[in-house]
């Protein structure tokens, strides 16, 4: 079996990785796809040095993301119980329903936090009460809000 090559990405290439991976490739397919294209380039000590330092500054913007999502989350919490106003009909039950948008409302009008509205989970909420609403702030970050859906006056 041939040695495989080892090679630095210039830009992302379907199904084999994004610009600036270091990556494993058959010979052939680096010798006449790859390098003529300039898709990619032969890995020397610079430029490994160079990938090394990328990675570490991607690594570094993911922890900053993290911990932005963190001081949210604590903002969040501290923020306690949310109180959204419906108009109500018989038996408790409200006209519409509490949609994403208008937890990302009352949650940016009390904490001044931007939200993305697609981050959220919201229950079906049919009827007043009080109800637990998880916001996904981060891959590894999610908050948890509890929502009063009280009566409008």
């Amino acid at each position: 079996m041939a040695k495989r090559v080892q090679l630095v990405l210039r830009q992302d290439i379907n199904k084999l990785g994004r610009s600036g991976d270091l990556v494993e490739v058959a010979p052939g397919y680096a010798r006449n796809y790859l390098l003529p294209r300039g898709m990619a380039v032969h890995t020397t000590p610079g430029i490994l040095k160079q990938v090394e330092r990328r990675r570490e500054a991607e690594r570094q913007r993911l922890l900053e993301l993290k911990k932005e999502a963190e001081a949210q989350k604590a903002a969040l919490e501290k923020a306690g119980r949310l109180a959204i106003s419906k108009q109500v009909g018989e038996n408790e039950a409200i006209f519409g329903t509490v949609t994403n948008q208008d937890v990302v409302d009352v949650i940016q009008s009390s904490t001044n936090l931007e939200l993305d509205r697609r981050g959220l989970s919201v229950p079906d909420i049919h009827k007043l009460g009080s109800y637990k609403v998880e916001i996904k702030l981060h891959p590894e970050v999610t908050a948890t809000v509890e929502i009063q859906v009280v009566p409008l006056n």
